[in-house]
């Protein structure tokens, strides 16, 4: 891991017009906590509260980034069919009465995108944005269930700014159990209110910066990663994640997630070609986009990894089936129509 920025220099900047210039990946940990990178993980993750089959337990890998909740018995032992898209970094600070005081900070320079200060309008209760430009496209990084909130949408911040405080705002979250919320995240789709309205038919508080937007990858394997090659990009980093399941959709023209992610790029895509075969991870992270020659009339699996379980428990319910027979969910088709921008734009008349 490169060393943090000084004290000094971790003050928060007025925005300017001018787009902010790509920087290093150099991450630093939201919060003092770096037990993480000291191999502790029991004391850097918030433990979560779980009954499995009569058994009360507080297990710290609850906390952890992946399948790590809602335990089930299986055909392949017992498996977490819960996904948790961050990792909850427990804190260090509190005060008589048990409130947590760590601060939070920017894990890197970028701007903030998104300040959602009034915690009922959330899950995440009150949470920020920051996007950050390593050079790849668009990153974000979100830091939710804090107290208070320091910073405004358009400001820049350099890596160690404060943004704000740990909390405990949000749903599933109590004083006892009070963490900050990390993710790092891709971009799905510009057009998001659309989708959403013609998903659920209801407002959509957060723009473009709501978490179904946001597909977060592993990002405390991504700091120990970082600590045994600070070179690493994000791509590079992707380019590990096994592939669970590949769909194949009919081309439309170009997609928007490709133009701005292009490095998921795989294959020739100035050829023509009746389809496209789109990679995914199994928290749903687009992975990878290839043409293909296949002619498809609706969305058609063309790959999965075989399991003995059910795909459901592996890929949020997005993928049914088990074994290599599989086919997308109502749950997975609205994703993918998501990542693909296949959908209606709800704005226009039908």
């Amino acid at each position: 891991m490169r060393s943090f920025l000084p004290a000094c220099l971790a003050i928060v900047l007025l925005a300017s017009s001018a787009p902010l210039p790509a920087e290093p990946l150099r991450l630093q940990l939201p919060t003092a906590n770096d037990a993480l990178l000291h191999g502790k993980p029991e004391d850097f993750y918030m433990y979560v509260d779980r009954n499995f089959e009569g058994e009360v337990t507080k297990p710290w890998s609850g906390g952890q980034y992946g399948y790590v909740r809602t335990m089930l018995r299986t055909s392949e032992g017992v498996l977490g069919i819960r996904f948790h898209e961050g990792i909850d970094i427990q804190p260090l600070e509190r005060d008589s009465s048990q409130n947590p005081l760590d601060e939070v900070k920017s894990i890197a320079t970028g701007v903030v995108a998104y300040v959602n200060s009034a915690a009922g309008n959330s899950n995440y209760g009150k949470y920020i944005v920051v996007e950050h430009n390593f050079g790849d496209g668009p990153i974000f990084s979100l830091y939710a269930h804090l107290s208070e909130t320091s910073v405004e949408a358009g400001q820049r911040v350099l890596g160690g700014a404060k943004l704000g405080r740990m909390g405990f705002t949000g749903a599933g979250i109590n004083r006892t159990r009070a963490h900050v919320h990390l993710e790092l995240a891709l971009l799905l789709s510009l057009r998001f209110d659309h989708w959403n309205q013609n998903l659920y038919g209801s407002q959509n508080l957060h723009g473009i910066h709501n978490g179904m937007n946001l597909a977060g990858l592993d990002i405390a394997s991504l700091y120990l990663a970082l600590q045994e090659n600070p070179d690493l990009s994000i791509p590079a980093f992707l380019s590990r994640e096994p592939i669970y399941y590949k769909v194949t959709v009919a081309r439309r023209g170009p997609l928007e997630l490709v133009e701005r992610y292009p490095w998921l790029k795989r294959g020739d895509h100035s050829r023509p070609s009746p389809s496209w075969e789109i990679s995914f991870s199994a928290s749903g992270i687009p992975l990878a986009v290839a043409p293909s020659n296949r002619n498809v009339s609706k969305p058609l699996i063309t790959y999965v990894r075989t399991t003995q379980s059910r795909h459901e428990h592996h890929t949020s319910s997005r993928v049914t089936g088990t074994g290599r027979r599989a086919s997308l969910t109502a749950r997975g088709l609205q994703h993918l129509s998501l990542v693909t921008g296949d959908f209606p734009d709800s704005t226009k008349p039908q």
